[in-house]
């Protein structure tokens, strides 16, 4: 098929795709809008420092870096554990949330031979996620004495949790652009599926392309509304003439 035998089966069927385009575009619409929960993301920033002494002054080499880099891995399981989300829980009662949920919601992240550790908590309150992943650090913070008999935590930074966070997981434009170009393929693909299984004529042009033979004579459908005109029509010429009365 050419270019113009793909437009043709696009035209027959045009109703079809509009049709596939309005309902997707306006049902993602819909959804950005109106069904999409806005989740929020806090973070808070640690550096483990342990630094060694040297004639009673703290010090940091080479190898207290690389200590510090490897216990990053056991201290973003230490996060997640009951140890500390449990003491959350206990000295938070207010934020209503179980170890469990904290669990699911809290995520730990270093960047490659940093010292520094991502703490990020996600909540359906900008400032609920604030408050609760200040208070993960915090404990974290202080249990880590007690858990590894090193104090080697430094808080960096806490969320502000007066601040208007912006949702990370909805962006209605996009959404609604996202679905606009994937209904015009899925119209696009469904018109010619369609065609691909429709093995009638729709024109004399189609049949005097696919035979290559000339159409001599064609008959027209008539329908139920055709027959009622010609009728009308003969009624109103029988009655066209002009009478006249004689008076005597």
């Amino acid at each position: 098929m050419g270019l113009k035998e793909y437009l043709q089966v696009i035209r027959k069927r045009w109703w079809l795709v509009a049709l596939v385009i309005v309902v997707i575009t306006v049902l993602a619409g819909i959804k950005g809008y109106l069904l999409t929960t806005s989740l929020y993301e806090a973070n808070a920033k640690v550096i483990v420092n342990q630094t060694s002494q040297a004639n009673g002054a703290a010090t940091v080499n080479y190898s207290d870096v690389q200590t510090n880099i490897m216990l990053i891995n056991s201290y973003k399981e230490i996060i997640r554990s009951s140890a500390i989300l449990n003491k959350v829980a206990e000295q938070y009662p207010d934020f209503n949330v179980t170890p469990a949920e904290m669990a699911g919601k809290i995520s730990v992240t270093a960047a490659n031979q940093s010292q520094v550790m991502n703490i990020s908590y996600v909540d359906t309150s900008y400032k609920n996620a604030a408050k609760i992943v200040n208070a993960i650090t915090n404990v974290f913070k202080q249990q880590i004495p007690s858990i590894m008999k090193v104090d080697n935590i430094t808080v960096l930074n806490e969320a502000n949790s007066e601040a208007a966070g912006s949702p990370i997981n909805t962006n209605p434009v996009f959404t609604i652009i996202i679905g606009f170009v994937l209904s015009i393929l899925l119209s696009l693909g469904l018109v010619f599926l369609l065609d691909y299984f429709d093995h009638t004529f729709k024109s004399g042009e189609e049949l005097e392309s696919e035979l290559a033979l000339p159409i001599l004579a064609s008959i027209a459908e008539i329908r139920k509304s055709d027959r009622k005109r010609q009728k009308l029509s003969k009624k109103q010429k029988v009655g066209e003439g002009t009478y006249a009365t004689p008076v005597n």
